[in-house]
């Protein structure tokens, strides 16, 4: 099937906009491992999570007797490189002379984009389906007394206050903005979609819209529960063209060839990924196998709101 671009006579320099979202997940997430998975058995990276342990006291003029001994015991999250995320397009002769004027904006930027919505959408796929131990329902009417909840649960767990973070989808962040418990947004940072992405601090935490997330859930989360494998494939001897490409902090390669059989151009723009969240052993037998996914809490709406499922419905 040949591609469709507009050929009208006179076309405008400038094109409208795209349609499209703020990629914010795959930056709030843990992602030191990516230079560690040439050479892994089952292209899997294992990352250490620390041992814990718990102090003991004895009286300090007690009768002699043998201090007790603790085992450490460190545990790992397995992140493993499971899918190869693509996107393939065939250009013609025909195409390429009469079409297109601009490659890299016709053709590659759509094919980038298309593989950071998919990267984005595996970690929020991964939030979805991620076992918590602490579920909360939204207060509607005082959405910052559940946060505070969110808050104590992480707390309760010795989550690190540093590096903590709420992401709300849409129906969330209509919620947080009508009740008007927002402090203004910290604009530190470097990465312009984060930035544009914050909608200010509730109790102490950056808020964070996604609309990669469903739109009346939100999580509230240390950067480490969540971990992101992301390796972009060397370029092939037998590729015509081939280099590393970065979108939105996303590597990638990007593979340009022809066949002369059919006389077109093949584009192609793939990277590795895989995703995993990290457990951790129960407070009071921090030498226990790690079982417990406590570095997030998730929250979700009693319901959604009637306009905005309307409003959705008739998309």
């Amino acid at each position: 099937m040949a591609n469709e671009f507009l050929k009208p006579q006179v076309i405008a320099a400038t094109a409208l906009g795209l349609l499209e979202r703020d990629i914010v997940l795959p930056g709030l997430v843990w992602r030191d491992a990516v230079a560690d998975w040439t050479g892994n058995q089952g292209d899997t990276v294992s990352i250490r999570v620390p041992a814990r342990t718990k102090a003991r006291r004895r009286a300090l003029r007690a009768e002699p007797a043998p201090i007790v001994a603790d085992r450490l015991r460190e545990t790992k999250v397995d992140v493993s490189l499971a899918q190869q995320v693509y996107s393939a397009v065939d250009v013609t002769d025909a195409e390429l002379t009469l079409d297109i004027t601009d490659f890299g904006a016709q053709v590659l930027a759509p094919q980038v984009r298309a593989i950071a919505e998919d990267i984005e959408n595996q970690v929020a796929e991964a939030m979805s389906a991620a076992p918590y131990v602490t579920t909360l329902t939204l207060d509607v009417a005082k959405p910052d007394s559940t946060f505070v909840d969110a808050r104590q649960a992480l707390n309760a767990e010795s989550v690190p206050v540093a590096d903590r973070v709420a992401v709300v989808g849409t129906d969330v962040e209509a919620a947080i903005l009508k009740a008007d418990v927002l402090t203004n947004a910290d604009q530190a940072g470097d990465n312009t979609a984060l930035r544009d992405a914050e909608i200010g601090r509730l109790r102490g935490v950056p808020v964070v819209l996604s609309t990669a997330i469903d739109p009346g859930t939100a999580y509230v989360f240390h950067r480490t529960a969540f971990v992101l494998g992301l390796r972009a494939p060397v370029v092939p001897d037998g590729a015509t063209f081939g280099q590393s490409q970065s979108y939105a902090d996303l590597a990638m390669t990007w593979l340009r060839d022809y066949s002369s059989d059919y006389l077109r151009d093949r584009s192609v723009v793939h990277t590795f990924t895989g995703v995993n969240h990290v457990l951790d052993a129960p407070p009071n037998d921090p030498a226990a196998d790690p079982s417990r996914f406590v570095r997030a809490v998730k929250i979700t709406m009693p319901t959604a709101p009637a306009s905005a499922a309307v409003a959705r419905k008739s998309r």
